[in-house]
């Protein structure tokens, strides 16, 4: 692999599916998505059937929670079918960078696959490395996805990572060369999320352009400078976009691979030391930022949420009763002081939490950090966090859960906020809503 490794960037061996096959239903979401809706995964499995498809290959999270017999047997039909694939020749590959173009609702998003350097990513609170977490990693997620990828043939992304390049120096230019790229895939997407082509990168000219543009971006003054920083700062290049526990599970196989070896030296050439991400300007004005809502189910019989949020703020919340979701929603988009309000929605009917709660600068804060406690003292028997105002109202409403809706946060804040404040509370924003995240679609062999 060709690496620059001052901005922590490598040129990756892509693995693609071969001519013929039927793309709409080779890719498919990320895992990670409708993890409250077997439904969307059973239409998913309808439409694809038996055809060659990453269905097959990953994971959904909506399982989980399986027992672990089915989990293990899970993951060993995945392993099966990665072997069957490449024995199958259904795998072309070719080293370079992949431009993508993924268009929803009459916008297109630009973004390049490429390979992260993972000796340069740290996902705990105040780390200070070029890739950096922008929420709160939550550590007991990695071991289930630690046991799926480790020892696993091939990897598939659906990681997105941010740079912050107004001038829109770096993905800009590849952009505007992909009328001259060599064309490797062009089509529609399933279950109505849209279209996605890509190109490969190709030649060297384009490459060193936006490797000039990356290190513009890294360079320690001019990164000072731009956030009103002192100097000396560390620079932060690549912002966690979606997919951070996927990547904090190829960082900890990573360390493990290094320890078992007596150090990265003996394991200089190793591909797990990388795992390929999607790069996308935060500037992209495809780019959107949605909220993340939370869902508790089975609240416990007796238990007073409201009362017991306000007792943790020691009074300091207020509880107002609405008439409707579109109130609710408007109540909580609205605010503009220092108190935080949060939508809630149960099946008695739709309301609105506002919180003088020190600790937290985000309503997110504020609502995650008793529901931290609440869950701990078994207030629920589970969270989940979901995408979309119509999702989190259908779900808080059903007896026995609760829905708390949160307004979004401004995407320009981001880079800033992390420098400054470290990650921010897990789960408080997603670029889109579940439809339109990123599908699997190019691989890279691990092994």
């Amino acid at each position: 692999m060709r690496a620059y490794e001052s901005i922590a960037l490598g040129i990756p061996e892509i693995l693609l599916p071969q001519a013929g096959l039927d793309l709409t239903k080779w890719a498919v979401i990320a895992c990670d998505q409708y993890t409250s809706e077997p439904a969307y995964w059973e239409k998913a499995a309808g439409l694809v059937g038996d055809a060659p498809s990453t269905l097959h290959l990953i994971y959904p999270e909506v399982f989980l929670n399986e027992p672990e017999p089915e989990k293990n047997a899970r993951i060993g039909r995945i392993r099966k079918t990665m072997a069957d694939y490449f024995a199958r020749g259904l795998f072309n590959s070719a080293e370079g960078l992949v431009f993508v173009e993924r268009t929803t609702g009459g916008k297109t998003r630009k973004g390049l696959v490429a390979a992260m350097d993972l000796e340069h990513y740290d996902y705990r609170k105040g780390s200070t490395t070029l890739i950096r977490a922008t929420e709160g990693t939550i550590i007991e997620r990695i071991p289930p996805r630690v046991r799926i990828r480790e020892g696993a043939p091939m990897e598939l992304p659906h990681i997105m990572v941010l740079i912050d390049d107004p001038a829109d120096e770096v993905i800009g230019p590849v952009a505007a060369a992909a009328g001259t790229l060599p064309k490797l895939y062009d089509f529609e997407l399933m279950l109505g999320s849209g279209h996605l082509a890509g190109y490969r990168v190709a030649g060297r000219a384009l490459e060193e352009n936006l490797v000039r543009g990356l290190t513009r971006l890294a360079e320690p003054r001019a990164f000072a400078a731009k956030y009103g920083l002192k100097d000396g700062t560390p620079v932060l290049l690549y912002a966690m976009g979606d997919g951070n526990h996927s990547l904090a599970t190829a960082k900890t196989i990573w360390e493990k691979t290094k320890e078992a070896a007596g150090g990265a030296a003996a394991v200089k050439n190793s591909p797990l030391r990388y795992a390929i991400v999607e790069l996308v300007n935060v500037h992209d004005d495809a780019l959107a930022f949605e909220p993340i809502h939370r869902v508790l189910f089975d609240v416990a019989a007796g238990r007073d949420l409201v009362a017991e949020m306000k007792a943790f703020y020691g009074g300091h919340v207020r509880y107002e009763s609405l008439c409707c979701l579109n109130m609710m929603k408007a109540a909580g988009d609205s605010q503009t002081g220092p108190a935080h309000r949060i939508g809630l929605i149960t099946p008695e009917g739709f309301g609105v939490l506002e919180a003088e709660a020190a600790g937290s600068n985000l309503p997110v804060g504020t609502l995650q950090n008793f529901l931290d406690v609440f869950l701990k003292d078994k207030g629920a028997r589970e969270i989940d966090y979901v995408h979309g105002t119509d999702v989190v109202a259908e779900l808080g409403a059903k007896p026995g859960n609760m829905g708390f809706y949160l307004a979004g946060m401004r995407k320009t804040d981001l880079f800033k906020t992390v420098i400054l404040d470290g990650a921010l509370p897990r789960k408080t924003f997603s670029m889109g809503e579940a439809w339109e995240k990123r599908f699997y679609m190019e691989g890279r062999k691990l092994a």
